[in-house]
């Protein structure tokens, strides 16, 4: 403002002040100037210490009045001894972090005070660099190392981490091996429609050195230490030692997380995975038939995996370990969903891929225990992991909203096609592959039940989805058809379409899941069929397939009455029900369920052509028939009473 022309002096602003106290005035709140020195320091500044977290409480660690620089000193000395070359004798130099992350002599700091050097046999160039070691790494942390290094690592629209799995975008069971020694050569299930293609002891150690050495060459390898089984008296602690940060982040998700406490206290593991995926196996190795091997040892309790990234393969091998420990301590390891009701019912799924497993086992009414592995032990039912792996093909927010909202920050989305610009995923994208999948922790489920354990099960539902159209919506087992129709596995999905063939395929797989067990089928439902008298469980057949008719002329079942069928299970309802036995096969099917059509309960009622009908049920009778022939000759315990009722409990001509 000027007054005659002349400016007046500008009078100050008043300075802002943020600080309130007593007298009401605002006053100045600015602390102390920062003390650093450069941009490194200042971000150290913003590192708060902090634990791991899982929502099982852990116990105080025997090793909590250890000092840091010890705790650190005898965690890098145990994961030393796990990375043992043993033909020379040595572990790695090992010291902790990011080796980019530090200044050449911030290392030699580190490694002066952590370092527990082995005993030097033969000295190589490998025996003067240091392996750093990333240990039990944060999902932030690993999606900073993932975008860093590993090339098709990406941030998807939701937060999510989008990562390339190589070449194998699935399980290759053909390069699976297990060695064959004198307790395995007994106890396993070999030969004719096993899994487990036998090596020796020696190819066996020959691939471990491989993988080890392959591994000690790096600058940095990936240390996870997690458990196994949420049941805390029968958990399994596992050590997965890897080269990628997203197979770090995979385990992370897929294992259950250890709190600070647990990880001072966790010792020695009872299993390792030394995943050297990148680097191929020698296929002029014994055994080897491809540059793919994935190796088990359970008389070392060892994995060593060579020639194949997808994180798949490390998920089902401990699948596999459990399927030979837990049945040792008479606990029924199972390839199954599960979920629990307000009233504490408990239900488990078992179904191959297409029989709705995961639909029908995800329900906002009950409680999700787990969506694949379960032990069945005195104590009631546990989930193995601490996660869930969704398929993602044609996923949407309509069908899987849970899936869905779970697909966020901490996901690893595997081999997915996206949007350059915008990230967001293409899940109808097969460019890559059909198995695109989701790895997440169990919580993000909003349903899901923490810890994930449960009381004893009242109801065993085995899915089929029978596109041949004769199997009943629903049926009642008894205890002997619960075993026959758990050993077979069965389901019926339609053929490929390339060749123009659209007949119905039979598929049967033991214990529904034959890729991972480790005993003889049988062994397992008769601690199946045990379990379930001892507690009261029942056993249901549920088809969600075709009914009036074959793929191609009949009617797929329509969901909302297959639902139905599941609501009179989990409430008890159907087991009031008047039924009435079936031909051929024998089953127990319901006159009368609330909510669905009478007629469609009874297969031949909803067919025109009969003629076909019994044709049609001969033939699938006969497929049964045919797939049990591998287990026939099988004899539990002393007798052979069990084996003998459980082919009663097949079909019938």
């Amino acid at each position: 403002m000027a007054t005659n022309g002349v400016p007046m002096p500008r009078s100050p602003l008043a300075r802002i002040l943020t600080d309130k106290k007593g007298d009401g005035i605002c006053h100045d709140d600015s602390g102390k100037a920062v003390r650093a020195q450069t941009i490194d320091e200042l971000h150290s500044l913003q590192k708060k210490r902090s634990a791991p977290t899982t929502p099982l409480e852990g116990a105080q660690g025997v090793f909590a009045t250890l000092s840091e620089d010890e705790r650190q000193r005898q965690q890098l000395q145990s994961i030393s001894a796990s990375l043992a070359s043993l033909t020379r004798g040595t572990g790695p130099k090992l010291v902790r972090g990011d080796p980019a992350a530090k200044s050449a002599q911030a290392v030699s700091h580190v490694a002066h005070h952590h370092h527990v050097e082995a005993p030097t046999i033969s000295v190589s160039d490998s025996s003067l660099k240091f392996t750093h070691v990333l240990y039990n790494l944060s999902s932030a942390e690993l999606y900073e190392l993932a975008i860093k290094y590993e090339k098709g690592s990406f941030i998807t629209s939701s937060g999510a981490l989008a990562t390339m799995s190589g070449a194998k975008t699935g399980r290759s069971p053909r390069d699976k091996r297990v060695v064959i020694d004198e307790t395995t050569q007994d106890e396993l299930w070999w030969g004719k429609g096993s899994p487990n293609i036998e090596m020796d002891e020696h190819t066996f150690m020959v691939n471990r050195e491989r993988a080890v050495d392959y591994l000690n060459s790096l600058d940095k390898v990936f240390v996870n230490d997690q458990f196994l089984n949420w049941d805390p008296q029968n958990r399994i602690k596992v050590r997965i030692v890897s080269a990628r940060a997203y197979h770090s982040l995979f385990m992370h998700n897929m294992c259950i997380r250890p709190t600070l406490e647990e990880l001072e206290n966790f010792g020695t593991p009872d299993f390792t995975i030394y995943n050297a995926g990148q680097f191929p196996c020698n296929r002029y190795t014994h055994y080897m038939t491809s540059s793919t091997s994935i190796d088990l040892n359970l008389a070392r309790r060892e994995m060593v995996i060579l020639g194949t990234q997808y994180a798949g393969e490390m998920k089902k091998g401990l699948f596999g370990v459990m399927h030979y420990l837990m049945p040792k301590r008479q606990i029924l390891s199972l390839h199954s969903g599960c979920n629990m009701g307000k009233d504490g019912d408990v239900a488990l799924f078992f179904g191959l891929s297409g029989t709705g497993k995961t639909t029908l086992s995800t329900d906002h009414n009950r409680f999700l225990i787990g969506d694949d592995e379960h032990c069945w032990s005195d104590n009631g039912v546990s989930n193995i992991e601490g996660g869930c792996y969704a398929k993602c093909i044609d996923l949407s927010r309509e069908k899987e909203p849970d899936i869905w909202n779970a697909i966020k920050f901490g996901t690893v989305l595997e081999n997915v096609v996206f949007d350059e610009y915008t990230r967001e995923v293409d899940y109808g994208e097969k460019s890559v592959t059909e198995n695109t999948r989701a790895a997440y922790p169990i919580e993000y489920i909003p349903n899901a039940k923490i810890p994930c354990v449960a009381p004893h099960p009242k109801n065993v539902i085995l899915l089929a989805c029978d596109a041949f159209g004769v199997l009943p919506p629903v049926s009642k087992l008894s205890l002997a058809q619960t075993m026959y129709h758990f050993i077979s596995g069965y389901t019926a999905l339609v053929a490929g379409t390339e060749d123009g063939i659209k007949e119905p395929t039979a598929t049967f797989s033991a214990c529904f899941g034959a890729a991972f067990i480790m005993l003889h089928p049988t062994k397992y439902a008769a601690m199946l069929a045990e379990k379930m008298q001892k507690h009261g469980a029942t056993g249901w057949l549920v088809n969600t397939g075709w009914s009036g008719g074959s793929y191609g002329t009949g009617n797929r079942i329509k969901l909302a009455y297959t639902r139905k069928i599941i609501d009179a299970i989990h409430s008890g309802s159907l087991l009031n029900a008047t039924y009435e036995k079936t031909e051929v096969f024998g089953l127990e099917i319901p006159t009368e369920i609330e909510g669905v059509p009478s007629e469609l309960l009874r297969p031949e009622n909803t067919w025109d052509d009969k003629h076909a009908y019994k044709n049609t049920l001969s033939k699938l009778a006969c497929l049964f028939k045919n797939n049990f022939e591998t287990f026939t000759n099988y004899k539990i315990g002393k007798g052979n009473k069990l084996t003998e009722d459980i082919l009663a409990a097949g079909p019938n001509f």
